[in-house]
Protein backbone atom coordinates (compact mmCIF):
# COMPACT_ATOMS: atom_id res chain seq x y z
CA UNK A 1 0.00 0.00 0.00
CA UNK A 2 2.89 1.99 0.69
CA UNK A 3 4.53 1.63 -2.48
CA UNK A 4 1.32 2.35 -4.40
CA UNK A 5 1.00 5.44 -2.28
CA UNK A 6 4.36 6.83 -3.13
CA UNK A 7 4.26 5.95 -7.33
CA UNK A 8 0.44 8.07 -7.01
CA UNK A 9 2.40 10.83 -5.30
CA UNK A 10 5.40 10.42 -7.57
CA UNK A 11 2.79 10.50 -10.33
CA UNK A 12 1.14 13.72 -9.33
CA UNK A 13 4.60 15.12 -8.59
CA UNK A 14 5.77 14.64 -12.18
CA UNK A 15 2.77 15.90 -13.38
CA UNK A 16 2.74 19.13 -11.70
CA UNK A 17 5.96 19.65 -12.74
CA UNK A 18 5.30 19.41 -15.94
CA UNK A 19 2.46 21.79 -16.14
CA UNK A 20 4.68 24.11 -14.64
CA UNK A 21 7.11 23.89 -16.97
CA UNK A 22 4.77 24.16 -19.96
CA UNK A 23 3.32 27.14 -18.55
CA UNK A 24 6.58 28.78 -17.79
CA UNK A 25 7.53 27.73 -21.58
CA UNK A 26 4.22 29.71 -22.90
CA UNK A 27 4.84 32.86 -20.71
CA UNK A 28 8.24 32.91 -21.97
CA UNK A 29 7.14 32.31 -25.68
CA UNK A 30 4.41 35.14 -25.13
CA UNK A 31 6.83 37.55 -24.37
CA UNK A 32 9.45 36.86 -26.62
CA UNK A 33 6.11 37.44 -29.06
CA UNK A 34 5.97 41.04 -27.71
CA UNK A 35 7.37 43.35 -30.26
CA UNK A 36 9.22 46.07 -29.05
CA UNK A 37 8.80 49.69 -29.99
CA UNK A 38 10.13 53.31 -28.79
CA UNK A 39 8.93 56.19 -28.59
CA UNK A 40 10.44 59.36 -28.86
CA UNK A 41 8.60 61.94 -27.01
CA UNK A 42 8.99 65.82 -27.48
CA UNK A 43 8.60 66.34 -23.64
CA UNK A 44 8.65 64.52 -20.24
CA UNK A 45 5.80 62.32 -19.17
CA UNK A 46 3.36 64.57 -18.89
CA UNK A 47 -0.90 64.63 -17.95
CA UNK A 48 -1.96 65.49 -21.62
CA UNK A 49 0.43 62.16 -22.72
CA UNK A 50 -1.65 59.82 -20.40
CA UNK A 51 -3.52 57.46 -22.77
CA UNK A 52 0.14 57.09 -24.03
CA UNK A 53 1.36 56.00 -20.63
CA UNK A 54 -1.42 53.94 -18.85
CA UNK A 55 -0.17 50.40 -20.54
CA UNK A 56 0.30 48.73 -17.07
CA UNK A 57 -3.47 49.74 -16.54
CA UNK A 58 -5.26 49.35 -19.52
CA UNK A 59 -3.49 47.48 -21.93
CA UNK A 60 -3.81 49.12 -24.94
CA UNK A 61 -0.34 48.47 -26.56
CA UNK A 62 0.07 45.04 -24.63
CA UNK A 63 -3.18 43.63 -26.65
CA UNK A 64 -1.56 44.42 -29.77
CA UNK A 65 1.31 42.48 -28.93
CA UNK A 66 3.66 45.83 -28.57
CA UNK A 67 6.36 46.18 -25.53
CA UNK A 68 6.26 50.46 -25.98
CA UNK A 69 8.72 52.64 -24.03
CA UNK A 70 8.56 56.26 -24.07
CA UNK A 71 12.14 58.19 -24.39
CA UNK A 72 11.55 61.77 -22.57
CA UNK A 73 13.06 64.75 -24.69
CA UNK A 74 13.19 68.21 -25.02
CA UNK A 75 11.67 69.62 -27.47
CA UNK A 76 10.36 68.14 -31.02
CA UNK A 77 13.84 68.41 -33.02
CA UNK A 78 14.96 66.63 -29.69
CA UNK A 79 12.70 63.25 -30.77
CA UNK A 80 13.77 63.53 -34.37
CA UNK A 81 17.04 63.33 -33.36
CA UNK A 82 16.21 60.29 -31.39
CA UNK A 83 14.49 58.46 -34.37
CA UNK A 84 17.71 59.33 -36.72
CA UNK A 85 20.23 57.96 -34.63
CA UNK A 86 18.38 55.05 -34.27
CA UNK A 87 17.56 55.76 -30.76
CA UNK A 88 13.44 55.20 -30.83
CA UNK A 89 10.92 54.00 -33.64
CA UNK A 90 8.67 56.93 -33.62
CA UNK A 91 8.61 60.59 -32.64
CA UNK A 92 6.48 62.37 -31.06
CA UNK A 93 6.96 65.77 -32.59
CA UNK A 94 5.34 69.18 -33.73
CA UNK A 95 4.93 69.97 -37.49
CA UNK A 96 7.59 72.69 -36.98
CA UNK A 97 10.31 70.20 -36.08
CA UNK A 98 9.47 67.66 -39.12
CA UNK A 99 9.76 70.89 -41.48
CA UNK A 100 13.41 71.81 -40.64
CA UNK A 101 14.59 68.31 -40.56
CA UNK A 102 12.77 67.49 -44.12
CA UNK A 103 14.88 71.15 -45.08
CA UNK A 104 17.51 68.83 -43.98
CA UNK A 105 17.20 66.71 -46.08
CA UNK A 106 16.13 63.62 -44.40
CA UNK A 107 13.70 60.90 -45.49
CA UNK A 108 10.83 61.12 -42.86
CA UNK A 109 7.32 60.35 -43.15
CA UNK A 110 4.01 61.22 -41.03
CA UNK A 111 2.03 58.51 -39.95
CA UNK A 112 -0.77 59.60 -37.78
CA UNK A 113 -2.03 62.94 -36.45
CA UNK A 114 -2.32 63.45 -32.83
CA UNK A 115 -3.63 66.63 -32.57
CA UNK A 116 -5.29 68.11 -35.54
CA UNK A 117 -5.78 71.26 -34.12
CA UNK A 118 -2.90 74.13 -33.45
CA UNK A 119 -2.89 74.79 -29.55
CA UNK A 120 -0.54 78.08 -29.80
CA UNK A 121 -1.26 81.82 -28.59
CA UNK A 122 -0.80 84.92 -28.11
CA UNK A 123 -2.01 86.38 -24.58
CA UNK A 124 -2.47 89.93 -23.40
CA UNK A 125 -4.23 91.49 -20.69
CA UNK A 126 -7.44 93.10 -21.12
CA UNK A 127 -6.07 96.85 -20.72
CA UNK A 128 -4.03 96.39 -23.88
CA UNK A 129 -6.67 96.16 -26.25
CA UNK A 130 -4.53 93.91 -27.91
CA UNK A 131 -7.12 91.75 -29.95
CA UNK A 132 -5.71 91.53 -33.67
CA UNK A 133 -2.37 90.57 -34.85
CA UNK A 134 -2.13 93.72 -36.52
CA UNK A 135 -2.48 95.33 -33.03
CA UNK A 136 0.62 93.28 -32.20
CA UNK A 137 2.68 95.73 -34.10
CA UNK A 138 5.36 97.86 -32.21
CA UNK A 139 4.69 95.64 -28.68
CA UNK A 140 7.16 93.22 -27.04
CA UNK A 141 6.12 89.55 -26.72
CA UNK A 142 7.42 87.07 -24.85
CA UNK A 143 8.46 83.79 -25.64
CA UNK A 144 9.47 80.76 -24.37
CA UNK A 145 13.02 80.70 -26.30
CA UNK A 146 13.60 81.81 -29.89
CA UNK A 147 14.04 77.87 -31.46
CA UNK A 148 10.23 77.02 -29.70
CA UNK A 149 7.43 76.68 -30.91
CA UNK A 150 5.60 79.57 -28.95
CA UNK A 151 8.10 82.10 -31.55
CA UNK A 152 7.17 80.22 -34.90
CA UNK A 153 3.44 80.46 -34.35
CA UNK A 154 3.55 83.56 -33.62
CA UNK A 155 5.70 84.47 -36.70
CA UNK A 156 2.78 82.94 -38.62
CA UNK A 157 0.31 85.38 -36.49
CA UNK A 158 2.61 87.66 -37.64
CA UNK A 159 2.59 87.08 -41.31
CA UNK A 160 -1.03 86.66 -41.39
CA UNK A 161 -1.38 90.50 -40.80
CA UNK A 162 1.18 91.07 -42.88
CA UNK A 163 4.00 91.94 -40.40
CA UNK A 164 7.20 90.40 -39.68
CA UNK A 165 9.63 89.92 -36.69
CA UNK A 166 11.12 93.44 -37.69
CA UNK A 167 7.60 95.12 -36.98
CA UNK A 168 7.60 93.42 -33.44
CA UNK A 169 10.05 93.24 -29.75
CA UNK A 170 10.44 89.53 -29.29
CA UNK A 171 12.14 88.71 -25.66
CA UNK A 172 12.97 84.84 -24.02
CA UNK A 173 11.31 84.71 -20.88
CA UNK A 174 11.59 81.09 -20.24
CA UNK A 175 8.66 78.78 -19.43
CA UNK A 176 6.82 80.88 -16.87
CA UNK A 177 6.65 83.28 -19.76
CA UNK A 178 3.31 84.26 -18.01
CA UNK A 179 4.63 86.11 -14.92
CA UNK A 180 6.31 88.85 -17.04
CA UNK A 181 2.81 89.90 -18.68
CA UNK A 182 1.28 89.84 -15.43
CA UNK A 183 4.29 92.37 -14.16
CA UNK A 184 3.88 94.41 -17.15
CA UNK A 185 7.27 93.37 -18.81
CA UNK A 186 5.62 92.33 -21.39
CA UNK A 187 2.84 93.51 -23.92
CA UNK A 188 1.96 90.25 -24.46
CA UNK A 189 2.87 86.47 -24.68
CA UNK A 190 2.85 83.60 -27.23
CA UNK A 191 2.08 80.23 -25.39
CA UNK A 192 -0.55 77.52 -25.56
CA UNK A 193 -4.03 76.25 -23.90
CA UNK A 194 -2.55 74.66 -21.30
CA UNK A 195 -0.33 76.91 -20.52
CA UNK A 196 -2.83 79.82 -20.65
CA UNK A 197 -4.89 77.30 -17.95
CA UNK A 198 -2.23 76.91 -15.83
CA UNK A 199 -1.59 80.86 -15.65
CA UNK A 200 -5.23 81.38 -14.74
CA UNK A 201 -4.81 78.92 -11.78
CA UNK A 202 -2.00 80.98 -10.74
CA UNK A 203 -3.69 84.59 -10.60
CA UNK A 204 -3.74 85.92 -14.56
CA UNK A 205 -6.83 88.24 -14.54
CA UNK A 206 -8.58 88.74 -17.50
CA UNK A 207 -7.19 88.85 -20.84
CA UNK A 208 -7.70 88.49 -25.02
CA UNK A 209 -6.95 85.82 -26.03
CA UNK A 210 -5.71 85.25 -30.09
CA UNK A 211 -5.71 81.39 -31.20
CA UNK A 212 -3.81 80.84 -33.90
CA UNK A 213 -5.64 78.11 -35.01
CA UNK A 214 -8.38 80.81 -36.14
CA UNK A 215 -5.22 81.90 -38.73
CA UNK A 216 -3.40 78.84 -39.82
CA UNK A 217 -4.90 75.44 -37.85
CA UNK A 218 -1.65 72.95 -38.61
CA UNK A 219 -1.92 70.25 -36.09
CA UNK A 220 0.21 71.03 -32.88
CA UNK A 221 1.79 67.13 -32.82
CA UNK A 222 2.34 64.24 -34.93
CA UNK A 223 4.07 60.43 -35.25
CA UNK A 224 6.76 61.15 -37.26
CA UNK A 225 9.06 58.13 -38.63
CA UNK A 226 12.48 57.45 -41.15
CA UNK A 227 11.97 56.20 -44.21
CA UNK A 228 14.42 53.33 -42.99
CA UNK A 229 11.83 52.36 -40.39
CA UNK A 230 8.30 52.79 -42.48
CA UNK A 231 9.69 50.40 -44.65
CA UNK A 232 10.91 47.74 -41.96
CA UNK A 233 8.42 47.96 -39.70
CA UNK A 234 5.12 48.48 -41.16
CA UNK A 235 3.74 45.32 -39.20
CA UNK A 236 4.90 46.93 -35.92
CA UNK A 237 3.82 50.55 -36.64
CA UNK A 238 0.31 49.43 -38.05
CA UNK A 239 -0.28 47.91 -34.55
CA UNK A 240 1.08 50.92 -32.84
CA UNK A 241 -1.47 53.24 -34.56
CA UNK A 242 -4.39 51.06 -33.48
CA UNK A 243 -3.37 51.07 -30.34
CA UNK A 244 -2.72 54.31 -29.68
CA UNK A 245 -5.96 55.28 -31.20
CA UNK A 246 -7.70 52.84 -29.48
CA UNK A 247 -6.45 54.55 -26.06
CA UNK A 248 -7.10 58.09 -27.55
CA UNK A 249 -10.79 57.20 -27.51
CA UNK A 250 -10.32 55.48 -24.23
CA UNK A 251 -9.12 59.27 -22.98
CA UNK A 252 -12.17 60.79 -24.96
CA UNK A 253 -14.33 58.74 -23.38
CA UNK A 254 -13.20 59.07 -19.60
CA UNK A 255 -11.36 61.75 -18.79
CA UNK A 256 -12.32 61.33 -15.52
CA UNK A 257 -10.36 57.73 -14.79
CA UNK A 258 -7.76 59.27 -16.91
CA UNK A 259 -7.26 62.04 -14.41
CA UNK A 260 -6.94 59.53 -11.73
CA UNK A 261 -4.67 57.59 -13.22
CA UNK A 262 -1.95 60.49 -14.61
CA UNK A 263 -1.23 61.27 -10.41
CA UNK A 264 0.73 57.60 -10.80
CA UNK A 265 2.09 57.74 -14.51
CA UNK A 266 2.54 61.80 -15.33
CA UNK A 267 5.47 63.76 -13.79
CA UNK A 268 2.93 66.84 -13.21
CA UNK A 269 -0.20 65.15 -12.54
CA UNK A 270 -0.48 65.52 -8.42
CA UNK A 271 -3.59 67.28 -8.63
CA UNK A 272 -6.38 65.49 -9.71
CA UNK A 273 -8.71 68.55 -10.77
CA UNK A 274 -5.90 70.08 -12.64
CA UNK A 275 -5.24 66.85 -14.37
CA UNK A 276 -8.83 66.83 -16.00
CA UNK A 277 -8.58 70.11 -17.54
CA UNK A 278 -5.44 69.73 -18.84
CA UNK A 279 -6.93 66.30 -20.11
CA UNK A 280 -10.09 68.16 -21.57
CA UNK A 281 -8.54 70.36 -23.69
CA UNK A 282 -5.91 67.78 -25.13
CA UNK A 283 -9.23 65.86 -25.82
CA UNK A 284 -10.42 68.93 -27.62
CA UNK A 285 -6.93 69.20 -29.84
CA UNK A 286 -7.66 65.64 -30.59
CA UNK A 287 -10.73 65.96 -32.70
CA UNK A 288 -11.12 67.95 -36.42
CA UNK A 289 -13.75 68.04 -38.86
CA UNK A 290 -11.24 65.17 -40.76
CA UNK A 291 -11.42 62.73 -37.46
CA UNK A 292 -15.42 63.63 -37.42
CA UNK A 293 -15.41 61.88 -41.09
CA UNK A 294 -12.87 59.29 -40.58
CA UNK A 295 -10.75 58.04 -37.86
CA UNK A 296 -8.94 59.84 -35.33
CA UNK A 297 -5.36 60.39 -35.74
CA UNK A 298 -6.83 61.23 -39.65
CA UNK A 299 -4.21 63.28 -41.85
CA UNK A 300 -4.81 66.00 -43.95
CA UNK A 301 -1.62 66.59 -46.06
CA UNK A 302 -2.65 70.01 -47.94
CA UNK A 303 -3.26 71.60 -44.50
CA UNK A 304 0.60 70.18 -43.65
CA UNK A 305 1.51 71.54 -47.08
CA UNK A 306 0.25 75.06 -46.38
CA UNK A 307 2.56 75.22 -42.78
CA UNK A 308 5.33 74.23 -44.90
CA UNK A 309 4.80 76.90 -47.17
CA UNK A 310 4.47 79.15 -44.54
CA UNK A 311 7.24 78.33 -42.90
CA UNK A 312 9.01 78.66 -46.27
CA UNK A 313 7.40 82.36 -46.64
CA UNK A 314 8.94 82.99 -42.97
CA UNK A 315 12.45 82.26 -43.90
CA UNK A 316 12.57 79.51 -41.33
CA UNK A 317 13.14 77.06 -43.88
CA UNK A 318 14.56 77.53 -47.09
CA UNK A 319 13.69 74.80 -49.59
CA UNK A 320 10.20 74.11 -50.60
CA UNK A 321 8.75 70.86 -49.22
CA UNK A 322 6.50 68.55 -50.76
CA UNK A 323 4.32 66.87 -47.98
CA UNK A 324 2.56 65.05 -50.37
CA UNK A 325 5.39 62.50 -50.70
CA UNK A 326 6.05 62.49 -46.61
CA UNK A 327 2.54 61.89 -45.10
CA UNK A 328 0.68 58.65 -45.50
CA UNK A 329 -2.45 57.22 -44.68
CA UNK A 330 -1.82 53.98 -44.68
CA UNK A 331 -2.15 53.22 -41.10
CA UNK A 332 -4.89 55.17 -40.15
CA UNK A 333 -8.01 53.54 -41.96
CA UNK A 334 -10.14 50.61 -40.22
CA UNK A 335 -8.73 48.85 -37.46
CA UNK A 336 -7.72 45.01 -38.84
CA UNK A 337 -9.31 42.42 -37.63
Amino acid sequence: MKLKALLVFAALLLFVTACGAKEEEGTAQKKEEMLPITVANWSQLITEQTNLLVDEQKGFFKEKGLDVKVVPGAGGGDAIKNILSGQADIAFTDPGSLYFALDQGEKLKVIYNIYPQNVFNVVSLKESNITKPEDLKGKTIGVYSLSSGTRQNLLVLLHKAGLTEKDVNIVEVGISNFAPLMQGQVDATAATDTGLFMAKQKGLGDVNVMDVKDYLNIPSDVFVVTEKTYEEKKDELQRFIEAYRNSAQWMLENPKEAATIAKEVAIDGKDEKVNAEIIKLRNASSVSADTNEENLGALNAAILQEGADTYQQLGLVKNKLELEKVVTEEFTGEERQ
